[in-house]
C-alpha cells in the first residue's frame, strides 16, 4: 500500500477554502442579509465537504483499490453525487436560506481553486520551463 501525500498546492487549497468561508461569512455578516449569510454558511460547508470526500475518495482509489480504481470511483462519485443532491434538496426546501447565497458557497471551493493556481502560475510563472522538454504549449 503507497501512502499519498498531500501537495502543497492541495494543502494551500484546503486553507484557503476555510478562509475564503471565512471572509465571505464576515462580509455578508456586516453588509448583507442573515439569510444571505447563512446560505453562504451552508453552501460552503457543503462545498468544502464535497472537496474533502472527493479527495480522500481519489487517494483510497489509487492506494487501496489500484487495480479497480474507474469502477471504485464512479461508483464513489454516484454516492457523492446523491447525497449531495439530497442534502442540497433538504437546504432549499427546509432552511431559511437565500438561495443567491447558497450558490455562492456552493462556488466557493471552484473559485478558491482558480485563485491558487493562478497565484502559484504568478509567483513562479517559469517553472514549467526548467524541465529538458517543456515548451510554450500544454499539448504536443
Amino acid at each position: 500500500m503507497v501512502d499519498i501525500k498531500k501537495t502543497i498546492t492541495q494543502k494551500n487549497i484546503e486553507v484557503g477554502n476555510w478562509v475564503m468561508l471565512g471572509v465571505l461569512l464576515i462580509v455578508s455578516f456586516l453588509f448583507l442579509s442573515s439569510r444571505f449569510t447563512l446560505g453562504v454558511l451552508l453552501g460552503g460547508l457543503i462545498s468544502i465537504a464535497n472537496f474533502h470526500w472527493l479527495s480522500r475518495d481519489l487517494r483510497g482509489s489509487f492506494t487501496k483499490h489500484a487495480d479497480r480504481a474507474k469502477p471504485f470511483m464512479m461508483v464513489k462519485y454516484y454516492i457523492r453525487f446523491i447525497v449531495t443532491g439530497v442534502v442540497l434538496f433538504f437546504v432549499i426546501t427546509r432552511a431559511p436560506a437565500d438561495v443567491f447565497g447558497l450558490l455562492l458557497g456552493l462556488s466557493l471551493v471552484v473559485i478558491n481553486v482558480i485563485v491558487t493556481v493562478i497565484g502559484a502560475n504568478l509567483k513562479n510563472p517559469l517553472r514549467r520551463f526548467r524541465k529538458n522538454n517543456a515548451s510554450f504549449f500544454i499539448f504536443r
